[in-house]
């Protein structure tokens, strides 16, 4: 991929002469025509005297302007501009009609064909050039255009392949849900606003019995907001942070204020929730830096939200995080988020908050739809699918 420090190769247009085709049967139109362009820099010119090859000499010599005679033996002038109108590799190249006669009514039905200019022959010397060079200059410049939203169509489908080919390798870094039989059975769902997001989580176990659980959310979207979410991930996941105790959240948040400081990631922060679940004990010992609250519920319906103070990763050098440990019931279910699941807005411009959140959380039924029940719910509440951030949720049936 070529899409961390790089900018689209620059466009280079064609360079275009201007070449001119003259459709006449007379040579000696031909000839005068010739003497009037010959002294012109950088112009081609081509002589066709047989209306029936007159298509052909087009589509073969590509003209940037093309002159045409109106009456010619064994061809009607008028039904000739009409076929190079209708024929697609000539339907746009600017056309002067060739004509002695000075008629209003034979210049409205030649206009109406499709030509774009009329003179009566032979006309000054000065008066062709300057036609020939107005019109062949404005197909040029199309010309050009047409190549340069090519060229940036192409490069907007080797960015759009880039960023599905990141978006993919994002989304590979996220753990497995576990099935039910599991020891902590788990789901989650992920939904980014743009391309790529800034949001990341996952579980795993430290030892057979200790279960490490984190997401964190990026400051804004896009690909430097990927990168550093995919940077801080992996240094979790491949515990990288020296003289850290991964069993030890306080230890992890703190370690990553000091890898990741805003000055070094482009101005960027994020916030990010770190526990340990001990499957033996069933005690929950958890680290905030800015992230919104976890919240459990318990078999019977009871609601808790895991609240806690930090400053988020990066702004501030010394920050200092604290250890929470709370002991979670069996049965219990613990859902992790990021502040996209909830910080809508609805019709009436209403900020949703965490309490609107919890009774969709709680009145969501249970597995296996209850996470697309809370998406549906949210989407529901402000009343478009899309989401204007990451929408990040886990669950964890504890």
């Amino acid at each position: 991929m070529t899409i961390e420090g790089a900018s689209p190769a620059p466009i280079t247009l064609t360079e275009h002469n201007i070449k001119v085709l003259l459709i006449d049967d007379q040579r000696i139109v031909g000839e005068t025509i010739r003497r009037m362009l010959v002294d012109i820099p950088a112009l081609e010119y081509k002589f066709c005297s047989d209306p029936t090859a007159a298509l052909k000499d087009a589509a073969d010599f590509s003209p940037t302007v093309i002159l045409q005679d109106l009456v010619m033996p064994g061809a009607d002038g008028i039904d000739m501009v009409r076929a190079f109108r209708a024929n697609p590799s000539t339907a746009t190249i600017p056309l002067i009609v060739l004509s002695s006669k000075e008629e209003p009514t034979i210049k409205a039905e030649a206009f109406a064909a499709g030509a774009n200019d009329y003179l009566v022959k032979l006309p000054d010397k000065l008066e062709l050039v300057a036609r020939i060079r107005y019109h062949s200059s404005a197909y040029i410049h199309r010309l050009q255009r047409d190549e340069a939203f090519a060229a940036l169509e192409e490069q907007q489908r080797v960015i759009a392949r880039e960023l599905a080919e990141a978006a993919a390798y994002v989304r590979s870094l996220l753990p497995e849900p576990m099935p039910a039989d599991a020891s902590v059975p788990s789901d989650w769902r992920f939904i980014t606003c743009s391309s790529l997001g800034g949001d990341s989580f996952g579980y795993h176990l430290l030892s057979p019995h200790k279960l490490a659980i984190y997401l964190l959310d990026v400051c804004g979207h896009g690909v430097g907001a990927a990168l550093l979410s995919v940077s801080a991930i992996n240094t979790i996941r491949n515990q990288t942070l020296p003289g850290t105790d991964f069993s030890e959240p306080s230890q992890v948040l703190s370690a990553l204020n000091r890898a990741f400081p805003m000055e070094k990631q482009d101005g960027k922060y994020f916030t990010i929730w770190y526990a340990i679940f001990d499957i033996n004990t069933r005690e929950l010992s958890y680290s905030v830096a800015g992230h919104p609250p976890p919240v459990v519920i318990t078999p019977e319906g009871v609601m808790q939200l895991l609240t806690g103070k930090g400053m988020i990763i990066g702004a501030f050098d010394g920050a200092e995080y604290f250890d929470t440990t709370v002991s979670i019931d069996p049965g219990s279910r613990l859902f992790i988020y990021s502040d996209g699941c909830y910080e809508v807005f609805n019709a009436a411009n209403t900020l949703m908050t965490i309490e609107n959140f919890c009774k969709i959380l709680s009145a969501a039924g249970p597995p296996p739809g209850e996470l697309d029940n809370i998406v549906t719910a949210v989407q529901a509440w402000q009343q478009h699918p899309e989401f204007d951030d990451d929408f990040s949720l886990i669950r964890l049936q504890l």
